[in-house]
C-alpha cells in the first residue's frame, strides 16, 4: 500500500519493526536517490502493517456503523421468521438478513413495530396489510428442526402491490450454515428487487496486530463474513503479514509475510490449511494479485534492482518481466477479462495508475488529477476502477470511469487505504484511521452509502474483499 510516510513512522513503535522498515528503506534507495516522497511510500507498500494492533482473540468481531444512508430505497418488511422445534438456535436468521438489506443502501427496511401481522406461511399473507405500511416487497420464513443439528429453512418473497411470489426457496443444513444461508436470502432479495446480483454471502480477509505490554506482537491474517461476523484466523505469525489477495475460485489467499525479517509471499489453501511458498528473491517480494483464471500471479519484485511488474505461472513458477522502466513500478491489479493490469509508477514524476496489456508492452496512463494516484483494482464489470487519491490534503478513496476517465472521490477521511471493490461493484471497502485507531470502512460506489467495520479493542488494516464463492450457496 502506499501512504503518507509520516503517518507511518508516526505508528511504528516496535523496534524490530523500525530495523525492518530501516532495512528496506536503505535498500530502496540504492535503486534511486530522486522522487524520495513516493519511494517512501513504496516502502510502505511493503510494510503497511506499521499500523496493525489486533484485538484479543475473543474480542476480534468486526462491528458495523452506518454512518451515511440513503432517503429513498424500495420499502421492504422483513417479517421474523416463524420456529419450530425445543430451544430455537443461536443464530436468528431474519435479523441477518434486515441487517444486510439496511446496509445495501438501495432498500428500506420497515420497522417490526409497525406490522400488524407476523405470517409466516404463505396462505397467511394479507397484501393489504402490507399496503397500508407502503411495503412494496415483503419477505417471510420459517426454520424448522429436521434432526439435530439440522434445520430445514424456507423463505417466499412476494411484490405487495401484484399480490404474487417472486421467490421462493427451502434449505436443509446444519447448524453452522445459518449464517451463510442467510446471507444468500439476503442475496436472493437484493437481486430480485435491485435487477443487481448481491454480495452478503461473500468474504472479507484482513489483517491485524496485537502488541500486549511487554509481549512480541502477534500478526493475524483473518477472514470474516461480509459483515463482520464468524472471523477466522488464517495465518498467525510473529512477523509483519499483508497484502491478502483472494483467488477468483475464493479457495486460497496470497498475502506477503516478514518471516525471516524479508518479505515472501505465500499462498494459503482455505480448505485443507496448506500454505506454499511462491517467491522468495533477493530484494523485495510483495503485491500479489491473481489472474481472473486462477493460473498466475502479478507480483512486484526488485530481483533485477528496481521494482518491477512480473507475471509469475503458478504451475511452472516461470516468471516473465512486464515492466521496463527506471521507475518504481508496482500495486498491479488484472482487468476482469484477464487482458490488462493497472499498475502504480512514477515514471511521470509523481505516483500515477497506469494500464498495460498483461503479456507486456507499453504503458497508457489513466489519472491525470493531482499529484497522487495510486493503489488501483477493477470493479467487476471492468468499466471503472477505484484507487487512492489525493485530495485536498488528504488520502482518499475513489472511482475512476474508464470510458470518459472522469474521478469521483468518495471519501471525505484523510488516511484511507487499500481500497476493494465487492463482487458486485456496488460497494468498496478500504482501511481508514478514526480517532487515532485503524478500522475498516465501506463506501458504496456511488458515494452515497458509508459505513464503518471496527474492533472493540485494537486495529485493522488491508481489507480485500472476496469473489463469489459458489460452493457457500445452498439450495433445494
Amino acid at each position: 500500500m502506499l501512504i503518507s510516510s509520516k503517518w507511518k513512522v508516526g505508528r511504528s513503535r516496535h523496534p524490530v519493526y523500525r530495523d525492518t522498515c530501516t532495512s528496506l528503506y536503505i535498500a530502496s534507495s540504492k535503486w534511486r536517490q530522486a522522487r524520495q516522497g513516493f519511494k517512501q511510500r513504496f516502502i510502505f507498500l511493503l510494510l503497511v502493517t506499521c499500523n496493525l494492533l489486533l484485538a484479543p482473540e475473543g474480542r476480534a468481531v468486526l462491528t458495523i456503523e452506518i454512518t451515511r444512508g440513503v432517503d429513498v430505497g424500495t420499502p421492504i418488511a422483513i417479517v421474523p421468521f416463524g420456529w419450530e422445534g425445543a430451544a430455537p438456535p443461536a443464530q436468528n436468521i431474519s435479523d441477518v438478513i434486515e441487517a444486510d438489506l439496511a446496509r445495501s443502501g438501495r432498500l428500506a427496511v420497515l420497522s417490526r413495530e409497525d406490522f400488524v401481522s407476523m405470517p409466516h406461511e404463505d396462505k397467511d399473507v394479507v397484501f393489504k396489510d402490507w399496503r397500508i405500511l407502503k411495503a412494496e416487497a415483503l419477505a417471510i420464513g420459517s426454520v424448522r428442526q429436521a434432526a439435530p443439528g439440522k434445520f430445514q429453512v424456507q423463505f417466499r418473497l412476494y411484490d405487495v402491490f401484484k399480490g404474487s411470489q417472486i421467490a421462493g426457496f427451502r434449505y436443509t443444513i446444519g447448524a453452522e450454515m445459518l449464517r451463510s444461508v442467510a446471507h444468500q436470502i439476503s442475496d436472493i432479495i437484493y437481486e430480485k428487487i435491485t435487477g443487481e446480483p448481491g454480495a452478503f454471502n461473500t468474504r472479507i480477509a484482513y489483517v491485524t496486530r496485537e502488541e500486549p505490554p511487554g509481549v512480541k506482537p502477534v500478526y493475524k491474517l483473518q477472514v470474516a463474513d461480509s459483515d463482520g461476523v464468524n472471523p477466522q484466523t488464517v495465518v498467525r505469525s510473529s512477523e509483519p503479514l499483508m497484502s491478502p489477495a483472494w483467488s477468483p475460485d475464493s479457495k486460497r489467499l496470497a498475502y506477503v509475510s516478514f518471516e525471516d525479517k524479508r518479505s515472501k509471499v505465500y499462498i494459503q489453501n482455505m480448505t485443507d490449511g496448506r500454505r506454499e511458498l511462491v517467491a522468495e528473491f533477493s530484494g523485495i517480494n510483495g503485491a500479489p494479485a491473481w489472474s481472473p483464471d486462477g493460473r498466475s500471479l502479478a507480483l512486484t519484485l526488485s530481483r533485477d534492482g528496481n521494482a518491477e511488474i512480473y507475471m509469475m505461472h503458478l504451475d511452472t513458477r516461470t516468471l516473465k518481466r512486464l515492466t521496463h522502466d527506471p521507475a518504481i513500478d508496482t500495486e498491479p491489479s488484472w482487468s476482469p477479462d484477464g487482458r490488462d493490469i493497472v499498475f502504480t509508477s512514477d515514471r511521470a514524476g509523481t505516483p500515477q495508475v497506469y494500464r498495460m496489456s498483461a503479456s507486456g508492452g507499453s504503458a497508457e496512463r489513466l489519472t491525470f488529477e493531482g499529484d497522487y494516484n495510486a493503489r488501483a483494482s477493477y470493479a467487476a464489470d471492468g468499466k471503472s476502477i477505484t484507487l487512492v487519491s489525493r485530495s485536498q490534503g488528504g488520502f482518499r478513496i475513489a472511482a475512476l470511469r474508464l470510458d470518459n476517465r472522469t474521478m469521483q472521490v468518495l471519501t471525505e477521511t484523510s488516511l484511507d487505504e487499500s481500497p476493494s471493490f465487492a463482487p458486485n461493484g456496488r460497494m468498496i471497502i478500504y482501511a481508514t484511521e478514526v480517532r487515532g485507531r485503524g478500522v475498516l470502512a465501506s463506501v458504496s460506489a456511488d458515494g452515497r452509502v458509508r459505513q464503518l467495520f471496527k474492533l472493540e479493542e485494537g486495529d485493522v488494516r488491508e481489507p480485500a474483499w472476496s469473489p463469489y464463492n459458489r460452493e457457500l450457496q445452498y439450495k433445494e
